[in-house]
């Protein structure tokens, strides 16, 4: 798994670290949480985090927050702080308009300035994508793919983003050409969590036979999937399904039937996929059931890559 071309990354938080002065801050800014990396010449040179994710903020709220996590690595001067995420939703700090594929995950001049009350902040944020035909959008998972890109260079294929809404990213020649969204990751948490499975999935553990049972099955026969959960209730109740067995099954077939859609975007093509170890991992195990092997890039080396990128061609882009 690649891992960030600036170093270790170091999960301190800024209250340990009172003496680092930072030559700039990246942010990732999502709904639930924010985080926030103190970088220097040599890389990282601190880490910190809260829940303050947008959310939970009115727009006022938002640079109270940030100063809150990274004022003791602000000194004198202006600090540039480059954010992506959904820092720059509608709902968030400050619109940042998405920009229409095919383009590049990030370029100059595109990035937008929050005007804000302490002096001592440079705040920039980067857009997301969005996309006419079919429908969609991503907030953050572009600066991701920049990042990825910065990580290897030439990349010509398909990233694909295992998560809560997963995406499937076709890149070519620097710029992605199209996307699509699954709501694969939101589908297990309300079935295993809110819905009649949570009974036979209280325990949790996981399974692999069952798991990959469930991505055959759900590869095969998508149109099923409705009858096909249902059958995880009545095997618990019927055949004492175990947990581990109804959790896997499930993550197993949800995955299954989008990787059935998503078969025109990975079929034949080079894959890598950016995300959490665990969930990447469950997504390679799929995909090589498949005859496809992909590669995995580590999720926090892509989302700093890719504000360093993000960083780089606005530098270059001011007057």
């Amino acid at each position: 798994m690649l891992r960030p071309k600036f170093g270790a990354i170091h999960m301190t938080t800024s209250s340990q670290h009172s003496d680092i002065s930072a030559d700039w801050i990246a942010v990732d800014w999502g709904t639930s949480n924010l985080r926030a990396w103190a970088m220097g010449a040599e890389g990282v040179l601190a880490f910190a985090e809260s829940d303050a994710g947008m959310g939970k903020l009115a727009r006022d709220q938002f640079e109270p927050a940030l100063l809150r996590l990274v004022e003791q690595w602000l000194s004198d001067v202006v600090t540039p702080i480059v954010a992506c995420g959904m820092v720059g939703a509608r709902q968030g700090w400050q619109e940042a308009p998405y920009r229409a594929v095919p383009c590049a995950p990030v370029a100059s001049g595109d990035l937008v300035r929050v005007q804000t009350q302490d002096p001592r902040l440079q705040v920039m944020i980067a857009p997301g994508l969005s996309q006419l035909s079919p429908p969609d959008v991503m907030r953050g998972e572009e600066t991701q793919i920049a990042g990825a890109l910065a990580l290897m260079p030439n990349f010509d294929g398909v990233f694909c983003l295992p998560g809560t809404h997963s995406k499937w990213a076709h890149v070519s020649a620097g710029e992605v050409v199209s996307f699509q969204t699954f709501m694969t990751g939101e589908l297990f948490a309300l079935l295993s969590g809110q819905s009649v499975l949570r009974h036979g999935m209280a325990e949790g553990g996981w399974d692999e036979v069952a798991f990959d049972a469930g991505v055959s099955e759900g590869m095969a026969r998508p149109e099923k999937i409705s009858a096909r959960l249902f059958t995880l209730r009545a095997e618990g109740l019927l055949a004492g399904l175990s947990s581990a067995s109804a959790r896997a099954r499930l993550s197993g077939l949800l995955i299954g039937i989008e990787l059935a859609a998503a078969k025109p975007y990975w079929l034949g093509q080079q894959v890598s996929l950016i995300g959490s170890e665990a969930l990447c991992a469950n997504y390679a195990r799929a995909l090589a059931a498949q005859g496809l092997t992909a590669t995995q890039l580590d999720a926090t080396a892509c989302t700093l890559s890719g504000l360093a990128t993000a960083r780089g061609v606005w530098k270059k882009a001011r007057p």
